[in-house]
């Protein structure tokens, strides 16, 4: 863990002893802030089911794919072994209660393809740190390494394209009640605003949630809407990514910051749905930055209905480090993102103003960057693609309910909307852009970044070894500039 725990533990400490009794045993491959839940990612089994729900006979959310669609007889057959709860018509599943011992023998129904117990997703940042003097919006250190900006200030930014008339569907947290104070109201999509709750919790069913996407009470999904679209820092503008694209702020993920897969299907699902709709006419992106260990049948169906449509999905790589990416980013049809830093962080300036100040080499220059720690690196059987800023990313993130704030975050949640942004400029250059050509150019147009080792002084001052291998970057950085003067 980066030498940043160290001023989260005072904070999550009530967080850390809340969750440890909701997720014991679960995997988190998008790790939150506490080491005490890094933990207890050891106590999880292969298949990735919790221990608590391996070990119960009692009723639990089952997810099952069916490999025909749903009829009024299968929906029938299935009551014989639980309740259905939700049905996904689009991708012929359904969301059932049922008992543990029982799964099985769902499995084994003819007309079943798969069915598992609900998995747990999460997005939680892993780092943290609170900074006092946040100055004039600028153009950040994050926007200038993947070649948006050319440099620090106002009116450097060197891509032509902002995302205008791309919907960027942020499936995550929701926004915060304060979220007008952080975005311009055109630039959320409102009337396709959704929030759905349940899931595993609720032991298999999955509904909607009026009006709950705008009070959210952990902030991930407002942080990062921030890197895509930009934020107001008190009145002042900060650059996003994609400063035109329009965000549908879907809520998928609780209030205090994690989910199941069952809900993140349904999100999914929604927007395919949007696409193959009243958004037919309008280029379409996905950012999940969550994350668990297995990949459900039913999520797994729901990212190949959506991609059919026309959707192109980003997503977080994972906050595993060796052990491994999380899901659904290491499935092959997702854009993965991995989370790299750059040497120069914290170096001593006046007013502390490297994150807006400093100015990031142009042309990249591999060797100014490293990969973090806690980015997970990839195993056989799966597909990362490629790297984006994820360490120290500046955006809004309240602690206290109606007082706005800013807080430097870390995690592969950070590095994903920086892709998700940088899709929006392609697609509104070419708005035919399919998932598999937008991510053959993005790593096409990527700058290697050979396995090494970095020096970085952290944010207490303490320098720090960073080594990664070819399992860790993908296919290298993200260059935004080259990615749009590649999309044809």
């Amino acid at each position: 863990m980066r030498s940043g725990f160290s001023a989260l533990k005072s904070l999550g400490l009530v967080f850390s002893v809340a969750v440890v009794f909701l997720i014991a045993g679960c995997s988190d491959s998008t790790s939150p802030v506490n080491s005490e839940i890094e933990n207890l990612a050891s106590a999880v089994s292969n298949d990735g089911t919790s221990l608590s729900a391996k070990s119960s006979k009692g009723n639990m959310g089952v997810n099952v794919l069916l490999n025909t669609a749903v009829t009024d007889a299968i929906l029938a057959d299935l009551g014989k072994y639980g309740k259905v709860r939700d049905i996904l018509y689009k991708v012929s599943a359904v969301t059932m209660l049922a008992k543990a011992d029982q799964i099985p023998e769902i499995q084994a129904l003819p007309f079943v393809t798969a069915a598992n117990p609900d998995a747990e997703r999460y997005g939680r940042p892993v780092d943290l740190v609170p900074y006092a003097d946040f100055v004039d919006g600028l153009n950040t250190w994050d926007q200038d390494a993947i070649n948006v900006s050319a440099g620090p200030g106002f009116g450097t930014r060197s891509v032509a394209f902002t995302g205008n008339g791309v919907f960027v569907a942020v499936l995550d947290t929701g926004l915060k009640d304060l979220w007008r104070m952080y975005f311009p109201e055109e630039r959320i999509a409102e009337e396709y605003a959704k929030s759905f709750g349940g899931g595993g919790m609720e032991m298999g069913n999955v509904s909607e949630q009026p009006n709950k996407w705008e009070h959210d009470n952990d902030s991930h999904g407002t942080h990062v809407t921030s890197t895509i679209i930009g934020y107001s820092f008190r009145g002042t503008p900060v650059g996003g990514t994609a400063p035109g694209a329009t965000i549908i702020p879907v809520k998928v993920l609780g209030q205090s910051g994690w989910g199941w897969s069952s809900v993140i299907a349904r999100g999914i699902e929604y927007i395919g749905d949007l696409k193959a709709g009243p958004l037919a006419d309008y280029p379409v992106v996905i950012n999940m930055s969550l994350g668990g260990p297995v990949l459900d049948a039913v999520e797994q169906a729901a990212i190949d209905y959506a991609v059919a449509q026309g959707v192109i999905i980003c997503a977080s790589a994972g906050n595993h480090g060796m052990g491994g990416m999380g899901y659904p980013g290491a499935y092959p049809p997702v854009i993965s993102a991995a989370a790299s830093g750059w040497i120069y962080e914290w170096q001593p300036f006046p007013n502390g103003g490297w994150w807006y100040n400093l100015d990031v080499a142009d042309p990249i220059n591999p060797s100014d960057f490293y990969i973090a720690d806690f980015s997970s690196r990839e195993l056989a059987g799966q597909d990362l693609d490629i790297a984006a800023p994820g360490s120290w990313v500046v955006g809004p993130y309240q602690l206290q309910s109606g007082k706005t704030s800013y807080y430097y975050l870390g995690g592969t949640s950070m590095a994903s909307p920086h892709v998700a942004g940088v899709v929006a400029l392609m697609l509104e250059k070419n708005p035919l852009l399919t998932a598999a050509e937008a991510e053959a150019i993005l790593e096409g147009s990527a700058v290697p970044l050979p396995a090494g080792m970095r020096t970085v002084i952290g944010p207490s001052g303490v320098y720090e070894d960073y080594t990664w291998g070819s399992d860790a970057t993908g296919a290298g950085l993200l260059d935004a500039a080259a990615a749009v003067s590649a999309t044809p």
